[in-house]
Order: C-alpha cells, then structure tokens, then sequence
C-alpha cells in the first residue's frame, strides 16, 4: 500500500458563503491498495505510482469548489483510480480543518 499523508490545501469548500469567499485549511490524505512487487524489484519509477502524480491530480481536485467535502472526497478518489488502473482500491480523507461550527472543533473528516 502507499499512503500519502497530511497534504495541506487552502480551499473554497463548503456550504457557507463565508467559506466560499474567505476559504479555509483542508488536509488530505490518500491511501491506495497495488501491487507493489514489480517497482520494488525494478527500481524504476515507471514501473510505480508516482507520488507527485498522485499529489498533483488532489490539488487540481482540491481547487475546484464544492459545498461538500463528500464531493471531494469522491472526485478525488475517482480521478485516481482513473489514472492509475493498477490502483486495487483507493482511500482518501479529506478534513476540513477548524471549521465553523460554532465551536471549538479541530477537524471534521469524510472518509471514502
């Protein structure tokens, strides 16, 4: 499995106007299920799922607003297992870091 944890991403999700103008921190995490035995032999990065590849697909997700993190959450993990096939089964949580709830809340996370 390879997990990339804690990507941090200033973002326009939510169901206020307040986040839709002001933004607010969100973090990401994705974990996908492959076989890892070809690029551990090879040692050739086109043998692997590239990590940066992987990164670069969530920022581009993570800039597109939604009121949802569900939504994200969602287009995330679809737009993963469309690039890489090899890809067994894909997790990602995306938290909304702080939100507005009124009070004292560190994180609200959807898991998909």
């Amino acid at each position: 499995m390879i997990s990339i944890e804690g990507m941090e991403f200033y973002a326009f999700h939510g169901c206020t106007p307040e986040e839709k103008k002001t933004g607010i921190h969100f973090h990401v995490d994705v974990h996908i299920v492959c076989d890892l035995s070809i690029p551990a032999q090879s040692d050739n990065i086109s043998d692997a799922i590239n990590y940066q590849n992987v990164y670069t697909l969530v920022a581009e997700q993570m800039q597109q607003t939604s009121s949802l993190i569900e939504h994200v959450a969602l287009r995330i993990r679809n737009v993963i297992v469309e690039t890489f096939p090899e890809a067994e089964n894909v997790s990602v949580r995306v938290s909304k870091m702080n939100p507005p709830l009124g009070g004292k809340v560190q994180k609200v996370s959807v898991v998909l």
